[in-house]
């Protein structure tokens, strides 16, 4: 009898402890905190050990790593944000306002401004360059880094392009020709034209392992968020012509030499099917950051949250449970 009462009674526990993660919704339930002089959008889902989400791109919103949410379920307080120049926070005045630098400064001026001591930080893609930083300048408040999908140098973000590169001109050569064309008159990254005929290459075909992991819900359903991506930031940062050669602040970020020197505990992620932080590249990771537990998703692309996400919520458990 006393184990059937201790059975209920953990169930009802495991019960009430996940009812009390409420819905959140991205465009309302959030609030907006002065960081640095500008208005940053701050979403928070459940309460918990912080773990604040710094977003890819650069340019893009937080609105896509809402597929973390249950991770709150394991009583975790998921932060996340729109980063200086992106969704609902404030733009700036110049584009040269948009940096490096400044993005990791954020995260710093975030942690004390929501009054936090130890956080925990993941960064995704571009977001991972921040979180890197952020944990060189910063180890002291940082209780674990999450590194996903992300590149360690210049070097790598170079080969992001060239492999991309290759794959579209392999697998989609009338819009590598089109490419071709244009920049033989002299087009670049970063004017409309080439972001457009770019723009042309499915997101799932560099991105997934499943494209159809990807593909939009029935018309309607959508939801238009503010200002998604900043194209004006992301080219300020990765250069003029940055699909192509990386220049700017991505052109010259290096962490290789610095990250066997973190103390805090890191978790490193990668996606067998990565065109973009391509796995040859991710797994030197494991040779600049030996201390680091190093997993590679072998059924995902660039989001093992969308495509492994059952898989990728428990090593991120047990990561933290560390």
């Amino acid at each position: 009898m006393k184990k059937i009462t201790l059975f209920i009674c953990f169930v009802l526990f495991i019960f009430v402890s996940q009812a009390q993660v409420k819905k959140v919704d991205s465009w309302t339930d959030g609030k907006y905190v002065t960081v640095n002089g500008a208005k940053l959008w701050v979403v928070i889902v459940g309460e918990g050990d912080p773990i604040i989400f710094i977003p890819g791109g650069p340019g893009g919103n937080h609105l896509g790593y809402r597929d973390f949410d249950p991770l709150a379920e394991n009583h975790h307080q998921l932060i996340y944000f729109d980063a200086f120049g992106r969704g609902k926070s404030d733009t700036a005045k110049k584009i040269s306002e948009y940096t490096l630098a400044r993005d990791i400064e954020d995260i710093e001026s975030l942690r004390i401004a929501l009054k936090l001591d130890k956080i925990t930080v993941l960064g995704h893609s571009y977001g991972g360059v921040v979180a890197q930083g952020y944990a060189l300048k910063y180890p002291d408040h940082l209780s674990h880094l999450i590194l996903a999908d992300t590149f360690h140098s210049f070097v790598m973000w170079q080969e992001n392009d060239d492999n991309s590169n290759r794959e579209i001109k392999t697998n989609y050569p009338e819009i590598w020709d089109q490419l071709m064309a244009i920049r033989n008159a002299g087009a670049v990254s970063s004017d409309a034209i080439h972001q457009e005929i770019y723009g042309r290459v499915p997101y799932g075909f560099l991105y997934a392992y499943n494209p159809s992991n990807f593909e939009g819900g029935a018309k309607g359903d959508y939801k238009p968020y503010p200002n998604p991506m900043n194209t004006k930031l992301y080219y300020q940062m990765v250069g003029k012509d940055g699909d192509f050669i990386v220049g700017s602040d991505i052109g010259t970020f290096d962490y290789r030499k610095q990250l066997k020197d973190l103390k805090m505990p890191v978790l490193i992620e990668t996606g067998r099917y990565d065109r973009v932080a391509v796995p040859w590249m991710a797994i030197k990771f494991k040779q600049y950051c030996p201390q680091a537990e190093f997993v590679m998703f072998e059924h995902s692309g660039h989001n093992p949250q969308v495509e492994e996400p059952e898989k990728d919520f428990k090593v991120i458990n047990d990561f933290l449970a560390k």
